[in-house]
């Protein structure tokens, strides 16, 4: 699939976070959870990025961070070249222009509520002043439900998995938001209707200009929607890229694992030992280190750098750069690349 993507690495970011970072308190006497542990990331306008990893692996607290819902403990964002307020009078403001699309539409979709309240909820708590119903009858027009009117007075039960996706999308719609995020948004839905859900938001990004943020587990689904890719491992960004790039040349052993499990992978998939760690323990050295099929085969060691994976943390990388790995083992064999480049010349 081509990613029809007209902004460059040169256009300021509609969103961005730099050294981002969110702490939750133990239990009990339990060290901090660090759920996201130093994160720069870039969205620019027009632009959808994919946010990969495991369960468990911080990205929906960051796509939460981002839009305002989790307070960070560190670090700064910046939506539209302008400092995140933390007043509740900017929060307000700032979540008319960045909408979160929920995973599960039964869940964020009240069962008590026609399909219109559903839509015109947000324009209500915004005091929206205009025609509400033809506000609520495009936002449905715009994520597919047509003739709109015929939806009004349904009930979530009356719909079908896509029909209530669609519903929650064009709530996100009704206010007219710059941004997007989408915790899995088609996570629930059958193989059938999937396709439909990420046509439309690419159908979305192109009529209307949206950035998005798509927080998924699934590096396919990446694949169809996205034009960068960020993984997420243990609450950093492990390696950032455009989505051709990274899924067709993945650098890090951690996205290698993901992409090895794919159906049209090629190849035997890659079996990673053990849970993540648990945040509240991150290890010292690289964090993946304890999974990592490089270090557990020899590479690493051959390469120079196991002793480094071990020990030796990684920077946060750039989330303004095109394309970056967080990872000894990559870094060696780029240097080594380098240098026999330069030997042949």
């Amino acid at each position: 699939m081509t990613h029809p993507m007209t902004t460059t690495a040169v256009t300021p970011p509609l969103l961005s976070a730099e050294g981002l970072r969110v702490t939750f308190p133990g239990r009990h006497g339990e060290p901090p959870a660090r759920a996201v542990d130093g994160v720069d990331l870039d969205i620019r306008p027009g632009e959808i990025v994919a946010l990969v990893g495991e369960s468990g692996c911080g990205k929906t607290t960051l796509a939460r961070a981002l839009l305002g819902l989790v307070p960070p403990t560190a670090g700064r964002i910046t939506f539209d070249g302008a400092p995140l307020g933390r007043s509740a009078r900017a929060l307000r403001a700032y979540r008319k222009r960045a909408q979160l699309i929920l995973q599960d539409p039964s869940g964020s979709l009240n069962p008590r509520h026609t399909v219109y309240d559903a839509v015109a909820e947000g324009l209500r708590i915004h005091g929206h002043g205009g025609d509400e119903r033809a506000a609520v009858a495009e936002a449905l027009a715009r994520a597919g439900l047509r003739p709109p009117e015929r939806f009004f007075l349904r009930y979530p039960h009356e719909l079908s998995g896509g029909q209530r996706q669609r519903v929650v999308i064009a709530g996100a719609l009704v206010l007219g938001p710059e941004l997007v995020v989408a915790d899995e948004p088609v996570a629930s839905l059958d193989a059938s209707v999937r396709g439909e859900i990420l046509a439309l938001l690419l159908r979305l990004r192109t009529e209307l200009g949206l950035s998005a943020l798509v927080v998924t587990h699934d590096l396919g689904l990446a694949w169809n929607i996205a034009d960068r890719v960020a993984v997420m491992y243990l609450g950093r960004i492990v390696e950032t890229g455009e989505v051709e790039q990274v899924l067709t040349a993945p650098r890090h052993p951690y996205t290698r694992a993901l992409l090895s499990v794919l159906p049209e992978a090629t190849g035997a998939p890659v079996v990673l030992t053990g849970e993540p760690p648990d945040p509240s323990r991150i290890p010292s050295g690289c964090r993946f280190h304890a999974r990592c099929q490089i270090l557990a085969s020899g590479e690493a060691e051959r390469a120079g750098v196991a002793d480094a994976c071990r020990t030796r943390d990684l920077e946060i990388l750039d989330g303004a750069a095109t394309s970056q790995v967080a990872c000894h083992w990559a870094s060696a064999r780029a240097d080594a690349a380098t240098t026999e480049a330069s030997g042949a010349r």
